[in-house]
């Protein structure tokens, strides 16, 4: 059945305390690595929920063929199929575009929720090239989730240099959404090498056999 745009936008319902994870993309499409990795954040940190934030566009991608919102939340909805994961498409509603933006919305509009941002290996190895990157270390803790053959590579990043001495000790995971940030995390145990551009790529040499 369709979602409605409502359904689409809304927001998930919050209470005061939770500690709640974003995950942000654009979920083109959505696959198992990111529910696996949302698992692993929900048991790790302690967290209460997880919401797939998918996103209107990613400013660093061309988007001409992308898929529309409606289709991409609904198709994640399928993926997660878990009561602790939330998935959304409000950012097109809040009018955010970057991560950062997003972020400081909902961190002012809800000082009473504990939110981590949740991002895979190889989005860490990019991370300095997003808009405000900084910022976005400073409003909320960071939670960094191991890729196959990524984690030399990004934990040796521009980023990860720079917010070094902020990194707690794997062990330490579970306090992660109560310390202020600047504070961030790598978390060991899923290596997993599927992913949205390898499943697009795949699904095109498919249609052209």
């Amino acid at each position: 059945m369709a979602l409605s745009e409502q359904a689409v936008l809304r927001l998930p319902p919050v209470s005061r305390g939770m500690r709640i994870g974003l995950f942000g993309g654009s979920f083109n499409p959505a696959h198992e690595a990111h529910r696996a990795a949302s698992l692993l954040a929900l048991k790790r940190l302690g967290l209460d929920r997880v919401w797939w934030l998918v996103t209107p566009g990613n400013p660093l991608k061309d988007n001409r063929h992308l898929p529309t919102l409606a289709a991409r939340v609904a198709y994640a909805e399928t993926v997660a199929h878990h009561p602790l994961i939330d998935v959304t498409g409000a950012e097109a509603a809040l009018g955010t575009r970057y991560s950062y933006e997003t972020v400081a919305l909902l961190t002012e509009r809800m000082p009473y929720v504990r939110f981590v941002w949740i991002m895979g290996a190889d989005n860490l190895s990019h991370f300095h090239r997003w808009q405000r990157w900084r910022a976005l270390a400073e409003r909320v803790p960071i939670a960094v989730v191991d890729r196959m053959g990524d984690s030399l590579g990004a934990t040796a990043s521009l980023a990860a240099k720079a917010l070094g001495r902020y990194r707690i000790d794997e062990s330490d995971a579970a306090i992660l959404p109560t310390l202020d940030p600047p504070a961030w995390v790598f978390l060991h145990g899923l290596k997993s090498a599927m992913s949205s551009t390898g499943i697009r790529a795949a699904q095109r040499a498919r249609e052209a056999a």
